[in-house]
């Protein structure tokens, strides 16, 4: 899609320009103050209504909800099929070669750390403890940080909130 074609996603009315003898003192000054008075219309909360109730709406229905607290026995579990399936999917591959088992080890730790203090149902799972996999293995000087990093958030992502929400009674949502 071009930028031309494009639809605008909220159509706001035109910013209105002043004409107070301020902006109109020279030609140049007039350029930039209509420049500025177009980006102040535009972001302000007076140019409309809408936008500003719907920002306080999600920002006080964000500041209600609290998810819930970690559960131990699910993130034991959880830690387990992560640790049988991490085990499985690198002992595949050559570039671990004998390290298979610390690497392994390394984000089943972190992941488990994750689940036992973070991870309270969906909508918190992060990418941090990931990003922690990498640079440890990383720093290690161990092989495949990255890929086994990689391989780590891709099962979490396909099993974490669907196991918590088996795990719970939740909506699958």
């Amino acid at each position: 899609m071009s930028w031309a074609t494009a639809a605008p996603l909220l159509s706001l009315p035109p910013p209105k320009l002043h004409s107070s003898p301020s902006f109109l003192s020279s030609s140049s000054s007039s350029i930039s103050s209509v420049r500025v008075s177009k980006t102040s219309s535009i972001h302000s909360s007076s140019a409309s209504p809408f936008l500003s109730s719907e920002k306080h709406q999600i920002c006080r229905a964000a500041g209600e909800y609290k998810f819930p607290d970690p559960i131990p026995d699910f993130a034991d579990a959880e830690t387990e099929k992560f640790r049988t399936h991490l085990l499985n999917k690198l002992s595949k591959k050559e570039m671990y070669e004998d390290s298979v088992e610390e690497i392994v080890g390394i984000c089943t730790e972190i992941f488990s750390t994750f689940l036992h203090t973070e991870y309270g149902g969906p909508g918190t799972l992060l990418v941090v403890p990931f990003i922690d996999m990498a640079d440890t293995l990383n720093e290690r000087g161990l092989p495949g940080g990255p890929q086994a990093a990689r391989a780590a958030i891709k099962w979490a992502q396909n099993h974490v909130d669907k196991d918590w929400n088996e795990w719970t009674g939740g909506d699958e949502s």
